[in-house]
């Protein structure tokens, strides 16, 4: 049976909407040629930096013929009734219908609606170019004088159809100025001539040829492997990052792994300041020292060209920009180290949490006093437990969290051990936070317990006064994740609280008058019940 092959060529796509647009590249067209009456055998969809590309396999050469019988009204019914009738039917008079009877209801009307069938070819150029027209992008732009847009500037459209062992048609039709055709172009730099291909498999060779990788798995799996190797060389293991490997996956069609290093007394800079230093700035992987489980001074980086220099003058650009980028860090991370975390307290008064719950200064006088009332349930030290809670939004307002707010919570673990704090203390401050999601681990230490229910406990009970609760799909403030924390915390600690309890101190603390506390707590608990058996079913 016949094969379908499309490619959009135009310039380059965010690698961030790649994966999906060309999903749905494979489900827009896989649906419509299911409603056009082409069953398919099978499809795989591909993108790269400048090119949506969908293969269809085993579509059937055209849609068979149909007789659909549609039934009427009763014979004499109102002309409107007929009039709709008729209209539905595609009849241009009643007498193009026939008569049937009913034993009970009489006669009535009956259409006889045949339709031929079309050849593939045909529906498949009839159906693309409304696809493209409406095509979801989460951005997209118009350039020139063309009314449709398009994710980035589209160049050129491949649509050919046939069966393997003849030579394909081209599906024609035309996009915004643009008639499909069945040639592309290669790499950008490195094989950039005009060449035609007519269906996959030729197709896929052929851009093999032109210095194109299709398929991004195969990408991420070069990418990968190559950078391993390449820290292996280097007696180092690489720092794996599956986010930034499906990102870099999609900044290059031809990846080549190179690697470069930085200055050593860099490293004074905690590790994770200068990972991500090096991922959000140059899109790099780090390597670390086995032996030491520390960073090394090198790092990883994926070019998108074979250079003649073996890539030396691209990893002095990249060393150059990295440089620059650590001594950023390394003048936050100084700064931050020469005052206290407590210093920081008084700029968190002007930090707004919520216009309804105060500041995130007032925030911190109620963990300060939740976290007292919950240490002894849990065995902590009720000063250590306070005093922790302090200090856990003090990084907030530090120089390397305000630069790279993912740090929040560890870069005051950090800062808390550097001045001197208990090591629970320290501890606590990075993971009040936790657990964030369901793969996330769960504090364990009781001072790190008992602030991380502190966190989530009075974030739950703030929202519910002032009627913030989350509805169908919409949670903003991530209150679902936050009681999911709470039950986590528990149940994994082996700990037993009366909840109720619990919430009402934390309710009574909020900066907003409640006048029904009874109502919020039960309210409350019936959101907990629910979201433990949610927990206990998955």
């Amino acid at each position: 049976m016949p094969d379908l092959l499309l490619e959009l060529f135009s310039e380059e796509i965010p690698a961030r909407m790649q994966r999906k647009a060309a999903e749905n590249l494979k489900s827009l067209v896989t649906n419509a040629l299911v409603d056009a009456g082409l069953p398919y055998e099978g499809a795989k969809a591909f993108a790269t930096p400048r090119r949506l590309a969908l293969h269809v396999a085993g579509v059937p050469v055209g849609s068979a013929a149909t007789r659909e019988e549609r039934k009427g009204p009763r014979v004499g019914a109102p002309e409107k009734a007929v009039e709709g009738f008729l209209r539905g039917a595609g009849l241009s008079s009643i007498e193009d219908a026939t008569i049937q009877n009913d034993p009970k209801k009489g006669d009535f009307y009956v259409a006889v609606i045949e339709k031929p069938g079309r050849s593939a070819i045909d529906l498949i150029a009839e159906f693309m170019p409304g696809i493209l027209r409406n095509f979801p992008w989460p951005k997209s732009m118009r350039w020139g004088d063309k009314p449709t847009r398009w994710v980035r500037p589209l160049h050129s459209i491949v649509a050919t159809f046939g069966p393997e062992t003849e030579e394909p048609d081209v599906v024609s039709f035309e996009f915004d100025g643009i008639q499909s055709g069945k040639t592309t172009r290669g790499h950008r730099f490195l094989a950039d001539e005009a060449f035609d291909v007519r269906r996959f498999d030729d197709y896929a060779t052929e851009l093999e040829k032109h210095k194109v990788v299709l398929d991004a798995d195969r990408r991420k799996d070069i990418i990968l492997n190559d950078a391993k190797d390449r820290a292996l060389a280097l007696g180092l293991e690489l720092v794996e990052d599956p986010g930034l490997l499906e990102e870099v996956a999609g900044l290059v069609e031809w990846p080549v792994v190179l690697t470069g290093s930085f200055d050593e007394d860099f490293l004074s800079i905690p590790d994770e300041c200068i990972q991500l230093t090096i991922r959000v700035n140059q899109k790099c992987f780090v390597l670390k020292d086995p032996t030491t489980g520390r960073l090394a001074n090198k790092f990883v980086l994926i070019s998108n060209v074979v250079a003649d220099d073996g890539g030396k003058l691209i990893v002095a650009g990249n060393e150059k920009v990295i440089r620059a980028r650590l001594s950023d860090a390394r003048f936050f991370w100084d700064a931050d180290l020469k005052a206290k975390l407590s210093d920081n307290l008084p700029k968190l008064d002007v930090v707004k949490f919520h216009e309804k719950l105060g500041s995130v200064g007032e925030r911190v006088k109620r963990l300060v006093a939740l976290s007292g009332e919950l240490a002894p349930i849990v065995d902590a030290d009720v000063q250590m437990a306070q005093r922790a809670a302090e200090l856990a939004k003090a990084d907030l307002v530090s120089n390397m969290v305000f630069e790279f707010p993912e740090l929040q919570g560890l870069m005051g673990r950090y800062y808390a051990a550097a001045q001197g704090e208990d090591a629970s203390v320290a501890q606590a401050i990075e993971d009040h936070y936790k657990p964030q999601g369901p793969s996330d681990t769960v504090p364990a230490d009781p001072v790190s317990i008992s602030v991380a229910l502190a966190e989530k406990l009075d974030l739950l009970t703030g929202f519910w006064a002032i009627d913030e609760k989350p509805t169908g799909s919409k949670d903003p403030y991530a209150l679902r994740r936050a009681a999911l924390g709470v039950i986590r915390i528990i149940l994994e600690n082996n700990l037993r609280i009366r909840l109720g309890d619990v919430i009402e101190t934390a309710a009574r603390s909020q900066a907003v008058d409640i006048s029904d506390l009874g109502s919020l707590k039960s309210d409350l608990l019936a959101f907990f019940a629910d979201r433990l058996k949610v927990h206990l079913k998955d």
